[in-house]
Formats: structure tokens, C-alpha cells, sequence
């Protein structure tokens, strides 16, 4: 797997790192030279020098070469920007963080699926520990060939669960609405347009998942 950050940070390093260590190819784009010297010395993968949301500086790390954009810069505008320069360019998968959670519902209207919200995450982890909850990791549940599938319910979706005519071994776990609010599904829920559904299934039921609820992210597996 091939994989390029935009910006330098400590998120950015940590996981361009644990990368490394399982042979994957990293590029990372930043605008500041001196950091781009100090870490070439340390890792063991690319350095772009350059501002990451500029189409002239995406285009040279390959984008038709490479399977994940993170774009993970400490501003949200550079986040937005370079993820919709990287769509343009044709990059095959694009992950954008957003601090500010007005940014979300944008980033939703502009088709930018896959966005992560650093400090929310941290903070649900706080607040279950302070509630005395065990934090437990999906890796240790999440095993063999069990997978989470999630999709946002359009308008045919909008029906009770026994409608939604699952494949075997697939279950609707819970799902999200209104402001993230959480929900257990049972056999009365009937979802909602925008309602977030959270699927528990086999992995074999991945690509027929995906080509209902995420044609275009199955279309892009089809052609690798």
C-alpha cells in the first residue's frame, strides 16, 4: 500500500511510522523545510517540501499510485482545500481531519466521506473513562473475518430493518441520528433519511455491501 500525508504532525508521524514498520510506502508532504531535514534522518520514507493544497505539488507524489490522501495539517482550510485537489487529481481514497465540527456538514456537501475528528474521538474516550467504562479496541473485538460496515440511510433506505433485505450473516447493530445520537436497533426500528446505520457482518458480504450503499468506492476495488 502506498500512502501520502499532507503535513507533518504528530498524528501524521505516528502512523507514517507504524507504516513503515509494515513495509509500506510512505510520502510525506510539508512546508517546512527544516522539519522535512531533521525527519529524513529518522524514517525510512519520501519527503515532498511543499504546500500540500497546491495541485502542482500533489501531482508529483503520484496520485494514480496512491491508495490513501491523509490530509492532516493543524489548519481545517488546508485539510478541505487539499482534499478537493486530491478528488480532482484522482486520488484513489482521501481521509480529511476537521477540529472544528462546522466544517463537518460542509465536508459532508462536498462529498468528503472519510472525515475524522481528532479531538472528538479523544474526548468520548475521556469521558468513558471518567464514567468508569472499559475502553476496549475493535482489534480485540474485530477478528477473523468479522467486519463493521456503516452507510448513511437515503430515501429507500427509510424502512424497518427486516426491509433493508440484509444478506446472511449481517446484522444491524445500531445506528446514528440527529446530532450523533446513539441508538441499539431492534426489531421495530424503522430508519430514517441520514440516519448513520452500523452493520455487523461476515467479510464475504463486504463487496455486496459496498456496491449497494458505496457504488463508487466499489467500482474503484473492481478496477485494482
Amino acid at each position: 500500500m502506498r500512502t501520502v500525508f499532507v503535513g507533518a504532525g504528530k498524528v501524521s508521524l505516528e502512523t507514517a511510522k507504524a507504516l513503515i514498520k509494515k513495509g509500506h510506502e510512505v510520502v510525506i508532504v510539508e512546508t517546512d523545510k527544516a522539519k522535512i531535514d531533521e525527519l529524513s534522518g529518522e524514517m525510512d520514507c519520501s519527503f515532498l517540501h511543499g504546500d500540500g493544497s497546491q495541485p502542482n505539488i500533489l501531482r508529483e507524489v503520484n496520485p494514480e499510485r496512491t491508495d490513501f490522501l491523509f490530509c492532516l495539517t493543524n489548519s481545517d482550510q488546508v485539510n478541505l482545500i487539499a482534499s478537493l485537489v486530491g478528488r480532482s487529481l484522482g486520488f484513489d481514497r482521501i481521509v480529511t481531519s476537521i477540529g472544528d465540527s462546522q466544517f463537518e456538514g460542509i465536508c459532508s456537501e462536498l462529498g468528503l466521506k472519510d472525515t475524522i475528528n481528532p479531538s472528538r474521538t479523544i474526548s468520548r474516550y475521556l469521558e468513558d473513562m471518567v464514567a468508569g467504562g472499559e475502553n476496549i479496541q475493535l482489534s480485540t473485538i474485530i477478528k477473523d473475518n468479522a467486519r463493521f460496515f456503516t452507510f448513511k440511510a437515503k430515501e429507500d433506505d427509510a424502512v424497518a430493518i427486516k426491509d433493508l433485505e440484509l444478506p446472511d450473516d449481517a446484522k444491524v447493530i445500531c445506528y446514528y441520528r440527529d446530532d450523533d445520537s446513539f441508538s441499539f436497533a431492534d426489531a421495530e426500528t424503522k430508519f430514517r433519511k441520514g440516519d448513520e446505520i452500523v452493520i455487523l457482518t461476515h467479510s464475504k458480504n463486504m463487496p455486496a455491501l459496498q456496491e449497494r450503499w458505496q457504488p463508487e468506492q466499489a467500482l474503484e476495488q473492481v478496477k485494482k
